[in-house]
């Protein structure tokens, strides 16, 4: 993983960015010595978001198979879930 400092991300900016994710997918950014953030490329975000979106798909699936899962109207829904709180 490559790593900017937020100094080198002010005065170079998205060169900097561009660098740092040149044979890398992920590049932390630092501020004032330690790890913020991390930056990517849009596709590699992209990527991560359709496995996020994955895993919930499959866990939803599990929950339906299991038979965690309520059939109820949308009022039933919100009265049992304001009853939780």
């Amino acid at each position: 993983m490559g790593h900017i400092n937020a100094n080198e991300l002010k005065t170079r900016g998205v060169v900097a960015i561009e660098q740092a994710l040149a044979d890398k997918p992920e590049a932390i950014v630092s501020v004032r010595g330690k790890e913020r953030f991390v930056v990517m490329d849009l596709a590699q975000y992209q990527h991560f978001r359709e496995c996020e979106l994955e895993m919930a798909l499959a866990q939803s699936r599990a929950d339906l198979q299991a038979g965690k899962v309520a059939r109820e109207s949308p009022e039933k829904h919100v009265a049992r879930l304001k009853s939780q709180t």
